[in-house]
């Protein structure tokens, strides 16, 4: 019975470490306090998920971090419960650092998951390829009331909740374009970045899915926030 002992007294010492932290008692870094607020401007972590999906709920919290995401949103008015597809705390997401090709609809976690992908996967993939920024984002839209695959029948897609947003390409400060249905099935720089932004995107949202999933996402990079964690 002595593992139960020491398990039982593992257990205890980090409650109590754990209430330390929340009390303030024990300082540490705001990135490795899970309580703190996510900080889009430091690099992410282990953490970072967990901090997003406290924005789903708490309107304040989202603000809060917002200020540090270089996000231009404006809230939207929560619609009628019984509506098909309801929505709560939503943002329109206006602009960021980079332009975008239209302004979406967007929950708070996707919108704050944008601007980590923008500041920590798109820029420096764009640098490292290209040596220049990505200047504009080519968007096919986020809010859709409907169900996966616009099936009949089934579950909601995570659009019918503006919890995803599909990327089509991307223009670079010198003008060129980089299209996800043309430039994807290449060999070149075009191809590479956009297998590089694929994968970092996986860092910042829950699921990310690029043509290597299936037809359906030949032209476009679907990102969302979901309870599913998907990189393909």
């Amino acid at each position: 019975m002595g593992w139960i002992k020491a398990l039982g007294a593992l257990l205890l010492l980090t409650g109590i470490s754990a209430l330390a932290v929340w009390r303030g008692w024990v300082p540490m870094p705001a990135e490795w306090n899970p309580w703190a607020p996510l900080d889009v401007r430091a690099s992410p972590n282990l953490l970072t998920r967990y901090k997003l999906s406290r924005l789903q709920d708490d309107p304040a919290l989202c603000d809060q971090v917002l200020q540090t995401s270089g996000l231009r949103v404006s809230r939207q008015a929560d619609t009628a419960a019984d509506a098909a597809c309801p929505l709560r705390n939503i943002l329109r997401v206006q602009g960021a650092d980079v332009v975008l090709s239209s302004s979406f609809l967007a929950s708070c976690p996707l919108a704050v998951a944008f601007a980590l992908f923008e500041r920590h996967s798109l820029q420096p993939a764009a640098q490292a390829i290209f040596g220049q920024r990505v200047s504009r984002v080519e968007h096919l839209g986020s809010f859709a009331c409907r169900n996966v695959y616009n099936r009949a029948e089934g579950r909601l897609s995570q659009h019918a909740s503006a919890n995803a947003l599909d990327i089509a390409g991307f223009r670079l400060a010198d003008g060129r374009s980089i299209s996800v249905l043309k430039d994807w099935p290449g060999e070149g720089d075009s191809a590479r970045f956009l297998r590089q932004v694929r994968d970092g995107a996986c860092d910042d949202f829950n699921v990310v899915l690029s043509p290597d999933y299936n037809a359906a996402h030949r032209n476009h990079f679907h990102l969302d926030m979901g309870r599913w964690w998907v990189c393909r």
